[in-house]
């Protein structure tokens, strides 16, 4: 069994920082791609960034130059550094992988159960 775990998310003040970490953890064969989606109250769940093993990135739009996204292969561990932040980033940020377990050739998608992230203005 696969389990995505997220910490550090928090409350912090408009132009502040934080670091989100998601370990994945249990009967892993490999994965491919980790990244991060944020839900906003009322809104759809959209990408923030990805990064593959090779360390390729792609963040999106509304957080380039703010949001650092970065991979520890051997600990299976993805980070999310964020800076400058705004109260738009407000959201429930959620860990994905896209990986195979242990012993099979399909991959799929998996998920995290979410961390909260508030801006305060």
């Amino acid at each position: 069994q696969v389990q995505l775990v997220e910490s550090g998310g928090g409350l912090v003040q408009a132009g502040g920082s934080l670091r989100l970490s998601c370990a994945a953890s249990g009967s892993i064969g490999g994965i491919n791609a980790m990244g991060w989606y944020r839900q906003a109250p009322g809104k759809q769940r959209e990408l923030i960034a990805l990064i593959t093993s090779g360390g390729v990135t792609n963040n999106a739009d509304s957080v380039k130059g703010r949001f650092t996204i970065s991979r520890d292969n051997a600990k299976n561990t993805v980070f999310l550094q964020m800076n400058s932040l705004r109260p738009e980033d407000t959201a429930v940020y959620y860990c994905y992988a896209h990986l195979w377990p242990r012993g099979s050739y399909v991959s799929s998608d998996y998920w995290g159960q979410g961390t909260q992230v508030t801006v305060s203005s």
